[in-house]
């Protein structure tokens, strides 16, 4: 059973400050932010560095310019950090006939559920803009060029029972055909997995999210655990 926990009162208004993501190539630093860019993130500088990477500063949208909130630091995979994924990856035997059974079964479970491991959601305000993002890097990812085939894109629908939100997703460009649910009502999920950024036990993609309650339900995805 789900309990929820006691307010407690506030010293003062808190949000979220920022997310330090990594690229796992160097060559692909600017392949990295034109995929933030693409899925709506707003850069704001790009800094290069001594040892030839850049480092970048994004933020959510274009209110939080200047703001200490709301912030994506985006750069290389840390060397030190890489060298013990490259350490386990090579004692896991990845990528071979020797390869530990936990890798695949890691994999299968991020498959099932894209929210498995460590992932980064924004909550937009308009299912018009998720589902026009959604469409363009589709497409991105099947044409040729530098994305073809590095998305993954797997989409969650709300549950059925209401009659207004489930009319607006049958007629959905992006949603009309998914039979996946989310785990609560009043809401939708896209995940965007990729390898262009890192992330995870094995550093090997990351999963971005883009989110959408309806507007009016106390209810919803993002809520508390519905009872």
């Amino acid at each position: 059973m789900a309990t929820l926990a006691p307010e407690r009162a506030a010293s003062g208004h808190r949000t979220m400050g920022h997310v330090a993501l990594h690229y796992g190539r160097k060559d692909e630093a600017a392949l990295a932010a034109r995929l933030l860019t693409k899925i709506g993130y707003v850069e704001t500088q790009s800094i290069p560095l001594p040892d030839g990477t850049t480092f970048y500063r994004f933020v959510v949208d274009r209110h939080h310019h200047a703001r200490g909130d709301g912030i994506v630091f985006l750069s290389l995979l840390p060397p030190a950090q890489a060298a013990v994924v490259n350490a386990a990856r090579e004692a896991l035997g990845v990528g071979t006939d020797r390869e530990h059974p936990s890798v695949a079964e890691l994999r299968t479970a991020i498959d099932a559920d894209p929210e498995y491991t460590f992932h980064l959601g924004v909550l937009l305000d308009s299912l018009e803009e998720l589902e026009g993002i959604v469409g363009e890097l589709q497409a991105l990812n099947a044409a040729e060029g530098e994305f073809k085939g590095r998305l993954k894109i797997t989409m969650n629908r709300a549950r059925r029972g209401d009659a207004d939100v489930d009319a607006r997703l049958d007629a959905s460009p992006a949603f009309g055909s998914v039979d996946r649910y989310c785990y609560g009502r009043n809401g939708v999920q896209a995940f965007i997995e990729t390898d262009i950024l890192v992330s995870g036990p094995l550093a090997d993609s990351m999963v971005l999210e883009l989110d959408y309650v309806f507007p009016g339900a106390d209810s919803h995805i993002l809520s508390v655990v519905e009872q």
